[in-house]
Formats: C-alpha cells, structure tokens, sequence
C-alpha cells in the first residue's frame, strides 16, 4: 500500500517519517517549487517533543534549537502578569520545550526521510474517484492515482474543500507578523519566552539560536489588515518597552511575513472513505496558544499508530475519536486567548491582568497538564 500527503509541512513530512517508520510507502506532493527557509521559528512545546523523542529525533531538533524554560506574560512595559514554569514538565515527560527557525526543522524532517519521495511543485488541482481509489491531478501537469489520501496542506486544503466545501475559515480580525534577526538577548531573557499584551495588540518573542531571536506581533483591525501598513510597524509599538522596539528595527522589513490571523470553525469531519485530513487542513487553530504546528505533529503520531492496512476508514475513525476533543480544545481556548490578550477597555485590561496575577500557579499548570499530555499508544 502507498500512501500520498499533500502538503510537504511539518504537519505532512512528520506524517511521513511516522509511516515510515510502521513499513508504509510513502508520497508526498508539495506545491512550492523549492524548499526555502521561511522568516519565522516555532516552539517545540512539550507534547511536540515526546512525539519526536519516540520517532528518534529528539536530539537533533535539541541540538539545532534552544530549550526555552518558562513562558511569560507581561504588560507592555515587561512588567509580569503570568509565568509557567516548564521544568515540571521536562521532568515528568523527559523532554524539554525546544524553540527552533522553522526552516531548520522543516529541513531536519526532510533529512529524516529514508525512502518517501518528496515531490516539489505539485500543486493539487482536483481530485476525481474511481475504481481504484482516486485521480490527482496537479497544476503542472502531473496526474497519479491515489488509493489513500492524506490531506496536510493547511487551512486553505484543496482536499478538504474537495471532501467538505461548507466547512467555514473564521476571520480573527487581528493582523500578525513574524519576523528573525541577529540580536543578542540581555541574559535575563535568555531561554524564555515572553509576550507582552498591550491595548489591542501584543508582541512576542524568544530566541532561537545565538544571537538569533524570533518574534511575533498581533495587532486588532477593523475592516482589513491593510489598516496597519508594515513601514509603520515601529511605531506602533513605541508604547512597549524599549527592547521590544530595537528587535523590530534589527529586522531586515523584507524579511518579516504577513498574516491575517484565521482558524476553521470545528467540524467533526476528518474523513471520508479512504481521504484523511490533518493537522490544520482538519482542525486549524489561531497561534495564541503555540499549539498548531504541535497539534499536527501529534497527528502524525496517533495516524501512524492508528493505521490498518485492511481498513483505512476505520483507522481514520479511531485516529478522529483519538485526537479530535483535544485538538478542538486546542481550538477553542486559543481563539478565546486571542480575544482576552486584545481587550481594549483599560479597567477591562487592569481586571484581567490582576486576576492572572492572581491565578495560583497550579492552575496554570493544570490547565498545561492537559495539553502535554499524548496517548499512549
């Protein structure tokens, strides 16, 4: 049996070391022509982690990235609101919390390949059944057929639309940029995260090799993101403390990515018949949370565990009732972060950081708990 993937992400390429490595031919169909390394990092939460730790991979993403030991939430001016400590949880699940660039991963997953082919410029144009499974056809040209088809091409997936067209992207109104540059941390920074929440927008960031740093910022809009113009970016961050601006200004502006931030509302539908969905092409979360590129990773995981080769639909249906309340809890807690960390009413914003503050620390990690938490399989 062969299985094709399109989309050649973390989410995708994770899927296929995954399957691999349980002895399954593997596809996969990407749609850019070349792999760049994107402008951006990802941080390798602790659920990520233990993934990589059973795929045989943990050491090297540790040592082509940073372990990041708390998350932080300050005000604007980095005085703190809240903090979760991470080391109970490297402790009691044996992997630190790695923050690494993107592209390093993305090549790392590439470099772990043994005998999947991975197929640039292939950009899916339409799916068609048939007797013997299905009909890809891509956009140069390409044609194969498919008897099991995994869709990890994001939440713009041209298999999802091709299985379930009515399933809706909800529009955040919030704008984001993400950019990388050379900068060197004052130590007390050093491996933490931190995100300062201002009066409708907040900005991040963490170090992701030395003397490297990336960040993140998020800005609510009105009508269209095209209100907040990247030239002006400093400046709308004069507010914060004075570091935050000299990371924004080390930033070559040609570097930095622009999104308008976006989820899919939740759906049950992850399948049908021999077509699969995962990570956000199946359940696309806003990035409040730090979770998406986890919660794919951990997709790949429970997918491969899941598989019978005599029965791809019901292996699609344990890896669905496996992975779904999680993954839609994911959802929908981090849209609610998005809305929380942009308020806007002053006595608003002054309540909500005194209840954090408040907020015993064991709650906090509670709620973690949960998150960090992969089956065992």
């Amino acid at each position: 049996m062969t299985i094709d993937i399109i989309g050649g992400g973390i989410g995708g390429l994770t899927t296929a070391i995954a399957l691999e490595q349980k002895g399954v031919h593997v596809r996969i169909f990407e749609q850019a022509e070349q792999i760049k390394p994107v402008g951006a990092g990802i941080i390798l939460a602790n659920n990520a982690m233990q993934v990589f730790e059973k795929l045989g991979m943990r050491n090297v993403i540790e040592q082509n990235g940073i372990p990041i030991s708390s998350m932080n939430i300050t005000e604007a001016n980095l005085k703190p609101i809240s903090k979760i400590d991470l080391a109970y949880f490297e402790e009691k699940h044996q992997v630190k919390n790695i923050a690494i660039h993107r592209g390093t991963l993305q090549q790392i997953l590439i470099n772990q390949l043994q005998s999947s082919a991975l197929h640039l410029n292939c950009q899916l144009d339409s799916i068609t059944p048939n007797e013997n499974g299905h009909a890809l056809q891509f956009k140069n040209g390409k044609q194969i057929q498919s008897s099991v088809l995994l869709g990890a091409d994001g939440i713009h997936s041209v298999v999802r639309q091709h299985l379930f067209p009515n399933i809706k992207i909800r529009i955040a109104k919030q704008v984001c940029w993400r950019g990388v540059t050379d900068f060197q941390l004052p130590v007390e920074y050093e491996h933490k995260l931190y995100e300062a929440w201002g009066k409708k927008d907040r900005f991040g960031f963490v170090p992701i090799a030395k003397n490297k740093v990336y960040w993140y910022t998020l800005k609510s809009f009105n009508n269209h993101k095209d209100e907040f113009p990247i030239k002006n970016l400093e400046a709308y961050f004069d507010n914060y403390h004075p570091i935050i601006n000299q990371i924004i200004s080390s930033t070559n502006t040609k570097e930095i990515n622009t999104a308008e931030i976006t989820d899919l509302t939740p759906t049950n539908n992850w399948y049908k018949g021999t077509i699969g969905l995962l990570g956000d092409a199946a359940h696309a979360t806003t990035p409040n949370m730090g979770q998406g590129a986890c919660q794919a990773i951990e997709d790949a995981y429970v997918l491969a565990a899941c598989l019978n080769k005599e029965d791809i639909a019901a292996s699609f249906e344990e890896f669905r009732k496996l992975r779904l309340p999680k993954a839609h809890q994911v959802v929908k807690a981090s849209w609610m972060v998005g809305k929380i960390s942009h308020l806007s009413n002053p006595i608003l914003i002054g309540l909500r950081n005194q209840f954090m503050r408040w907020t015993p620390a064991s709650m906090n990690r509670k709620q973690s708990e949960y998150i960090f938490q992969i089956p065992n399989l």
